[in-house]
């Protein structure tokens, strides 16, 4: 049974490709072939199975390629860790596609591959892929530099991208590389300036199927570690001679490397030496940050499938027209969308790569000498990252969107305060300070981090939930230590403070067992490098992978922490046939007590009705559909769908189908091809997908055979809308589903979520265009300030203004409008084009208006509201939005 979190599977598998070195290989088994149906456009894919034997190991193989003439470069792809060539297939069909030659493999150890794991071994997993490349060189579709040297590049993502890396430094045939989110020295990955990070190691060997898998030398140094808590000399060499930077003066090839910023077990500081080593060879390096990592957030899979293409067309095809992109590249993340919850993500860039200490800005700290225990046992742990979350939103993707989820327990950490800042501070690299440390013990460890704290400490949030573990020997005597903090990217806005923590334990990492008391204090200011030669975009990129929010990690932490479980009330038989039941649901603010994001709320919907959920900015309409789909658990009250409550995983939720702003999709595939690979992510049966249907509903014709880069922004929406209804799921959720669509395709969507709702489904849609809302929903749910307003049809929220418009077939004169005025219950009368309108008083009644009006003589021919919705929201919410 495999325990890992689903987000950690994913990760550790997702990551992409391959290795080198030298000698024969005998195809044991051809298993066949596969072929792709397809039309034109785009091409078929053939692939070929095969399973080589190589020193006693065989080695489970796929080859990708396309019909047509003359030889093509070849790109070798290595899955992540735990995973398996399967993985792969649909980047390597990509690729195919795209004129290249592809093969995977499934690593020793992995998938239906034999062997032990080596982490990478020159001698095992890297000698493999230069028996990879020589059969390469052996195949009529591949293109050849000489004899046995086929045109090859090789990408992968974690795991994979060691062996990229790896398979350069060995092999001189390897051409380029495109590496993601790895290591450059495994050793300083797992063993941090000689702390052990006992809680990604023990990650690493449970995920590889426990320690009887690896070698055994891998093995007995992991029992040695884990027992003493402390790496030894041979643990580092071990680890080092494995990794990338044992050869990194032999790495001479073009080289894009990808790495996290949310990634606590490979940190930036990783690329930062592979791209200084590698362009010391006078290699071309570009260097892109991406938003995610092992521990969550987004990993922004299609533009980097995309880079990785346009490198390979440029150094592979040798097309000197692809343009590779900038030198540098960071995604930043602006904060989220409080109308949607959408992450806002934009990239800077820069000619040429900063590294990590570019344009040092110093600002000064204050706090005197402190004392710091480190508790028996190192407990209780400060807790910083979670390793394991992994893609199912981690902590750094909470400190990344600015919100602070970290526990320092008092007495064990020391704290330096800065002033508030003048001015926004763009901090882009690693921080820097030096204290004098003094121990009761030969040694001390500790954990360095930088907080942003907001006015009068309201927000304490540690960008990307990193910290540096530091270990300094003989400071019995006392020591001055310069400690370099986490590389991050990380603005600090103008009137916050910046805050250094030195902290005697954290939750990830192995500390001393024995008590001790650390005595602490500052020797210089904080130096924070800023690059201001990065510039950030205007526009926003589309975000589109957050799909389990901040709270999940809250959840998770508090699982950590307490160990309890919640139980999940028995289905209520009486609600059955109801889509959506919510009784005093109450959500409070993240460290709040007294204030809520959604307070008491409840209300009943029914199928058939398509409702609009309104409110204006903070009103906590993201709150309510996040907690009904799961993502967050609700403080208090409850929901209920079709009878069963509703917690993250409940099974009721594959009723479902949620469609949340920004879209991604894979751009060189067709429409239907995405929603295809979509549904066979979710692991259910092809025949549940109703995949006709929904392609039915949402009315996209022919355009479903071209490539989704072809699309209009509303042929975007559409599919998206497409892709929630997959499997037909009774309740649909739509947040912003018109944002940036023109008013023939508001129409269009207008059409679709009717005709959806049209067969007995209910649809529910929260949407800042009022004028839509009344035209396409039959009910509404009014919100302000996280509390309900009104909710029922949309005409009765609507008629239940105090202004009615009477129609009449003449003119009125002046008298009889005087005498109108003067009635019961009416405030006042003004004269219109069309008639009178009417302000009722409070209390007051249109039918007594109306046989007021009749005994007047007045030649009344219609009666009613003279509103808008937006009339009506107004008026319910006070003017607020």
């Amino acid at each position: 049974m495999d325990l890992r979190p689903p987000g950690l599977r994913a990760l550790l598998r997702r990551p992409r490709r391959l290795l080198s070195a030298a000698a024969a290989v005998v195809v044991l088994v051809g298993a066949g072939t596969w072929t792709a149906v397809a039309s034109d456009d785009p091409p078929p894919v053939h692939r070929s199975d095969n399973v080589m034997a190589v020193d006693g190991v065989q080695l489970d193989t796929s080859f990708f390629t396309t019909p047509g003439p003359g030889r093509r470069p070849a790109v070798l792809l290595a899955h992540g860790f735990g995973g398996s060539k399967a993985d792969m297939r649909q980047e390597a069909e990509d690729l195919a596609r795209q004129g290249y030659a592809v093969l995977t493999w499934s690593a020793r150890g992995f998938g239906r591959s034999t062997g032990k794991i080596g982490l990478n071994d020159p001698k095992g997993e890297v000698a493999d892929v230069s028996r990879l490349i020589d059969w390469l060189a052996e195949q009529p579709q591949v293109q050849l530099d000489k004899p046995g040297d086929p045109r090859v590049g090789m990408a992968g993502g974690s795991y994979g991208g060691a062996i990229s890396l790896l398979a350069a430094g060995y092999d001189q045939r390897v051409d380029a590389i495109a590496p993601s989110i790895t290591y450059w020295n495994l050793a300083d990955a797992l063993f941090p300036n000689g702390v052990f990070k006992k809680l990604w190691a023990g990650i690493f060997f449970n995920t590889g199927g426990g320690c009887a898998r690896f070698e055994p030398a891998l093995c007995a140094m992991y029992d040695r570690v884990a027992e003493s808590g402390r790496p030894d000399a041979a643990a580092v060499s071990l680890l080092a001679e494995r990794s990338p930077s044992a050869v990194g003066t032999r790495i001479k090839v073009p080289t894009l490397l990808f790495q996290g910023q949310t990634d606590s077990l490979f940190t930036l500081a990783q690329s930062d030496a592979a791209a200084k080593a590698i362009r010391a060879n006078g290699a071309p390096v570009d260097v892109d940050w991406i938003a995610g990592g092992h521990d969550g957030g987004d990993l922004e899979t299609s533009r980097v499938e995309g880079r990785i293409t346009s490198w390979f067309d440029r150094y592979l095809k040798d097309d000197k027209a692809t343009g590779t992109g900038p030198a540098f590249r960071i995604t930043r993340t602006g904060g989220v969308d409080s109308t949607d919850g959408a992450a806002q993500l934009r990239g800077a860039t820069s000619d040429s790569y900063p590294g990590l200490e570019s344009d040092r800005k110093s600002i000064a700290l204050t706090g005197g000498t402190q004392r710091v225990q480190n508790p028996a046992g190192a407990t209780p742990p400060a807790v910083s990252a979670l390793p394991g979350l992994g893609a199912g939103g981690g902590l750094a993707q909470l400190s990344s969107l600015g919100v602070g989820v970290s526990l320092d327990f008092p007495g064990q950490y020391a704290r330096f305060d800065s002033a508030p800042v003048a001015d926004n501070v763009q901090i882009t690299g690693s921080p820097t300070a030096t204290v004098h440390i003094t121990s009761t013990s030969d040694d001390a460890v500790l954990f360095g981090k930088v907080y942003d704290v907001g006015p009068a400490g309201t927000q304490q949030v540690l960008p990307s939930q990193l910290v540096a573990p530091i270990r300094v020997e003989g400071t019995r005597s006392g020591k001055d230590v310069t400690i370099t903090l986490p590389a991050i990217d990380h603005e600090v806005q103008k009137g916050h403070r910046l805050r250094l923590v030195l902290a005697s334990t954290d939750l990830g990492y192995a500390s001393p067992t024995a008590p001790a008391t650390y005595t602490v204090s500052l020797k210089s200011a904080l130096g924070v490098p800023t690059a201001p030669q990065v510039d950030t975009a205007a526009a926003a990129l589309p975000a589109w992978v957050w799909w389990l929010p901040p709270a999940g990690a809250l959840a998770a932490l508090a699982l950590l922490l307490t160990g309890r479980r919640r139980t999940t009330p028995a289905p209520d038989p009486e609600l059955a046939e109801v889509p959506l039941q919510i009784t005093d649901l109450t959500k409070r603010y993240a460290g709040s007590t007294d204030r809520y994001a959604v307070r008491e709320l409840s209300f009943r919907v029914q199928k058939g009705q398509v409702l609009g959920l309104l409110g204006p900015n903070g009103a906590g309409k993201t709150t309510t559909l996040r907690m009904l789909m799961g993502l967050i658990t609700p403080d208090g009250g409850e929901i209920r769908v079709f009878g069963h409550a509703i917690r993250p995983g409940a099974p009721v939720l594959s009723r479902v189908g949620a469609f949340v702003e920004g879209p991604g999709f894979l751009p060189h595939l067709s429409g239907r091809e995405n929603l295809e690979l979509y549904w066979q992510a979710t692991g259910r049966p092809a025949a549940d997908s109703h995949i006709e249907e929904a392609l039915e509903i949402a009315g996209l014709g022919d355009a479903l055979a071209r490539a989704v880069r072809t699309y209009s922004q509303g042929m975007r929406q559409r599919l998206a809308i497409a892709q929630a209804m997959l499997g037909l799921p009774d309740l649909l959720i739509l947040d912003e589903p018109t944002n940036g669509l023109d008013p023939p395709q508001i129409r269009e969507m207008r059409e679709v979520m009717i005709r959806y709702a049209a067969a007995g489904r209910t649809v529910i849609v929260s949407s800042h265009l009022l004028a839509e809302v009344e035209q396409s929903c039959t009910h509404l749910v009014v919100m302000d300030r996280g509390r309900l307003i009104q909710a029922g049809p949309v005409a009765e929220i609507v008629g239940s203004g105090d202004t009615l418009l009477v129609g009449t077939g003449v003119p009125v004169e002046e008298p009889v409008v005087e005498k109108v005025a003067a009635l019961p219950g009416v405030a006042s009368v003004t004269r219109a084009d069309d008639g009178l309108l009417v302000r009722m008083e409070p209390g007051g009644s249109a039918p007594r208006l109306v046989a007021e009006l009749v005994r007047l003589d007045v030649p009344v021919a219609s009666v009613g509201p003279h509103r808008r919705l937006e009339d009506a929201f107004l008026t319910l919410i006070g003017g607020s939005a």
